[in-house]
């Protein structure tokens, strides 16, 4: 370990910019990539990333302070990638954009952010421009995820706009724009494992002779010479106003999608609003022009939490108190997983939004069981465990298409009910990293075999943590069996925003009266949990009779 010195990278000739925030402090552990400081002059702003993974020792900048290129930002205990003389290399391809917004001419920002015509038909010296945007040097890193794509076909981006975030097991980061133009084609999707020089989009770019206007400083040259006095339109150039009448399209198509791009934030905040789940458009900005802080995203959540506090009053859950379980004897403390703690969050939004009741019942499935032993040679054959789940699944798909409240949501509005079309049902599946619900897609259309060989997949799938994000989403309905692990019944937790979940405890063999005389029968334990406020009682009892009806008697499946 040693103590290297970080300093400001090429930064495009600039000097005198000014440092306006400050993103770590001493003692804080920083990864590569992360944001150290932001600096910004007349004409751009750019973060400063780490080029190494450490502790910050020592803080040479503060807010304010005028810096230059070799200036010293601060120092940290830790390696470098490649060692000492590979960090200006990390630094110049990470900012590479940043720098060419800094090296640029303030008026042509203007008209690379903001002015760009699209196939313009004022001006045939204008031709359209088309350029793959990939993924940039990332160093050594592997198994790096798309967690998020920032834009959609058709959005406006400028310089520096965020595009993807990637995230591998050691850090995210945020794959800016290049260039300004509008997107026309979108090469990958969230869940997808990419690496360097992978397409990620295409960019329309506008250019003059077919020269790009983002390097062309003496097209933006000769357009202020045109421009003039801002008060006379009539030296505004024919192409640039065509420009300016497809940028506001544009910009209105996305206003109506609820996206802003004036925000004024950098990566890292974007990316703090979006773990903690606000939208910058909310939070006003205390920085130099109005830029957003991650003190200004941290002040919003104190004063939305606050504010939450005061209109609820006394109906605020106590805090539990804090235990030292160590003055009653040895103990140990481990972290939950990173699953864990997501489930451990919803379960209990699940459980304070969602009025829950939960019917209990009994299927007999002793004909079911029989059938299901008779397939077992056949599957053999096929390679697959002919389990009850499918069987449950097709039972729960035709139930759900029979009582279609049961096959919908709860609107957010809270003022109208969503039904859904299609039948996806999540099926719990336990893992050492804890509980996943993969999603099993159009049940209704698949037979027992498709079903039996789709469960085991995703199962499987499951157990090794290479489910995709689309493969745990779109579910209507869940099913939570605890199989052969015992129990006669439990009250499942709903998993929202869908309005009911099927509990299945253990097969037991039971004496039934038929009439005449008790005879045996393999009965199976059922739990419905559902939404009040859209399914009421009765609903739950017609839904429970029909799945009931369908395990005891599979011929029903069919009509």
């Amino acid at each position: 370990m040693s103590i290297e010195k970080i300093c400001v990278p090429d930064i495009g000739g600039a000097e005198n910019v000014e440092v306006i925030e400050i993103c770590v402090a001493i003692g804080d552990e920083v990864a590569i990539e992360d944001s150290l400081i932001v600096l910004e002059s007349d004409k751009a702003s750019m973060e400063i990333p780490s080029p190494a993974a450490g502790i910050v020792t020592a803080i040479s900048a503060v807010v304010g302070d005028s810096m230059a290129e070799g200036d010293v930002i601060l120092s940290i205990e830790g390696e470098l990638v490649g060692g000492a003389d590979s960090s200006a290399d990390i630094v110049e391809v990470a900012q590479a954009p940043m720098i060419e917004a800094l090296a640029s001419e303030p008026e042509e920002q203007s008209l690379v952010g903001l002015d760009f015509p699209v196939g313009s038909t004022d001006s045939p010296s204008l031709a359209v421009v088309n350029e793959t945007v990939e993924i940039p040097e990332l160093g050594e890193a592997e198994n790096i995820e798309v967690i998020e794509l920032c834009v959609g076909v058709g959005d406006v981006v400028a310089l520096g706009d965020s595009l993807i975030v990637l995230e591998t097991d050691k850090a995210s980061m945020e794959v800016p724009s290049p260039k300004a133009g509008i997107i026309t084609a979108i090469a990958i999707k969230e869940g997808d494992m990419v690496q360097q020089g992978m397409p990620i989009l295409v960019l329309q770019l506008a250019a003059a002779d077919n020269t790009i206007i983002n390097n062309d400083r003496e097209a933006a040259s000769q357009s202020d010479a045109q421009v003039g006095d801002a008060g006379d339109s009539q030296q505004v150039p024919r192409h640039q106003k065509s420009s300016s009448n497809v940028l506001a399209a544009a910009s209105s198509e996305r206003v109506s999608k609820g996206l802003n791009t004036s925000i004024y934030a950098g990566p890292s905040v974007r990316r703090l609003s979006r773990e903690m789940g606000i939208t910058l458009e909310a939070v006003n900005g205390t920085g130099p022009r109005a830029r957003i802080t991650k003190d200004d995203v941290k002040a919003y959540v104190k004063n939305a939490l606050k504010a939450k506090a005061e209109h609820s009053a006394g109906l605020s859950l106590p805090v539990m108190p804090a235990v030292d379980f160590s003055k009653f004897g040895d103990v140990s403390v481990e972290p939950l997983s990173k699953i864990g703690k997501l489930t451990a969050v919803n379960m209990q939004r699940n459980w304070l939004n969602i009025p829950h009741v939960t019917q209990f019942d009994e299927a007999d499935v002793t004909d079911l069981e029989s059938f299901r032993s008779s397939l077992k040679a056949e599957a053999l054959n096929r390679q697959l465990k002919i389990t009850p789940l499918p069987f449950l699944l097709k039972a729960c798909a035709a139930a759900l298409q029979e009582h279609p409240k049961f096959n919908a949501s709860l609107h957010a509005d809270g003022q109208s009910v969503v039904f859904k079309h299609y039948v996806h049902i999540g099926v719990a599946v336990n893992t050492t990293a804890g509980l996943v619900v993969p999603v099993v897609k159009d049940v209704d259309k698949k037979s027992i075999w498709e079903l039996a060989q789709e469960v085991d997949e995703l199962a499987d799938k499951a157990k090794n943590r290479k489910l995709s994000p689309q493969q745990m989403q779109g579910a209507c309905f869940t099913v939570s069996s605890l199989g052969n692990m015992g129990g006669t019944g439990f009250t499942p937790i709903i998993n929202g925003p869908e309005v009911a979940i099927l509990g299945v405890s253990k097969l037991q063999t039971k004496p039934v009266w038929n009439g005449e005389e008790f005879i045996a029968r393999k009965m199976l334990p059922l739990a419905v949990s559902y939404d009040h406020r859209v399914i009421n009682g009765v609903d739950a009892g017609q839904f429970f009779t029909f799945l009931v009806q369908g395990l005891t008697d599979i011929r029903r499946l069919v009509l």
